[in-house]
């Protein structure tokens, strides 16, 4: 029998106006006297797909969760707009509101794949282009199988997997008659053969929403725009620079030795700036498929450098 995952209600939720025309929500979960944590998620997804992992740090720690644009909670605006130099954007005034309304205290970013990409170039070479008050930055980071490439032979291998994973995802379905369908849709896909109890019905209730005609439902992020990202993926993944990061960093990936169901996994072990680790008989899905492990993994790396 499946889990049931129900997300509670947050305790306290804030608007942040990204432009003229975008809105996103901050949702506060936890516990608001412990360490602060701020979660994001994958392209395509939402943050509150990941409550079968974030849901296991609650008791200890103040989690800040937020949905990309266009994702999520949030409405479907310009497709123009849906890049990576604008997500960068909406992150750092995303982090100057959590500060501004929850109070300024050390945060810990925990990111997954797109989100994990826009926070590595939100504190290397693109935060230059926007100007960010020292405050809001984070104290450290733990990033989840980010979408990076090494130069090299390996570049090319990238771009084909860029490639099929952008027309792969033009050709996906994206209106379905009931979540149910949806679900069992996603009971065939290899990428989510490993994924917890409940994930599949979880992921139906958070990235899909009622359509236009309430006939069915559609995905919360467009086809188009998610792959509109996994293209920027090409040209933006080499600009991450962990040389230049000043605060602690852990990258978590996929277990390098499984086949790929998303991109290629990069180990990351000899770049001596980054504490590198992976998690054994796990894919891209890493936090879906082994939520304690990956808990473990976050407590250890805030406990060694003196976060909790």
């Amino acid at each position: 029998m499946n889990n049931v995952w129900e997300i509670p209600e947050p305790l306290s939720t804030c608007e942040v106006q990204l432009d003229d025309d975008t809105v996103t929500t901050l949702r506060r979960h936890g516990n608001p006297e412990g360490p602060r944590l701020v979660l994001s998620h994958g392209n395509g997804l939402a943050i509150d797909l990941y409550y079968p992992f974030w849901s296991l740090l609650a008791d200890d720690f103040d989690l800040v969760i937020f949905d990309l644009r266009n994702h999520g909670w949030n409405t479907v605006g310009s497709r123009e707009k849906h890049n990576i130099p604008t997500l960068v954007r909406d992150q750092l005034c995303i982090f100057e509101s959590i500060d501004r309304h929850y109070g300024n205290k050390p945060k810990t970013g925990i990111f997954h794949s797109a989100s994990a990409l826009i926070t590595l170039l939100s504190s290397t070479a693109m935060a230059d282009l926007w100007s960010s008050a020292q405050s809001s930055h984070l104290s450290a980071m733990i990033l989840f199988d980010p979408p990076l490439c090494k130069p090299g032979n390996s570049q090319i291998e990238f771009d084909k997997a860029i490639e099929h994973a952008a027309a792969t995802t033009r050709r996906r379905g994206y209106l379905f008659q009931t979540e149910e369908d949806f679900a069992e849709l996603l009971s065939y896909l290899p990428g989510f053969s490993r994924v917890v109890s409940g994930v599949r019905e979880l992921m139906a209730r958070t990235t899909l929403r009622k359509s236009a005609d309430e006939q069915g439902y559609e995905l919360r992020c467009p086809r188009e725009y998610e792959a509109q990202i996994t293209d920027y993926f090409r040209s933006f993944s080499a600009l991450a620079d962990f040389e230049t990061l000043s605060c602690p960093i852990k990258v978590i990936g996929a277990d390098p030795t499984l086949p790929y169901a998303f991109l290629p996994t990069i180990d990351l072990g000899d770049i001596l700036t980054v504490d590198y680790d992976f998690v054994p008989e796990a894919t891209h899905l890493l936090q879906l498929e082994k939520p304690a492990k990956c808990v473990g993994m976050v407590r250890k790396f805030l406990e060694i450098n003196r976060l909790l």
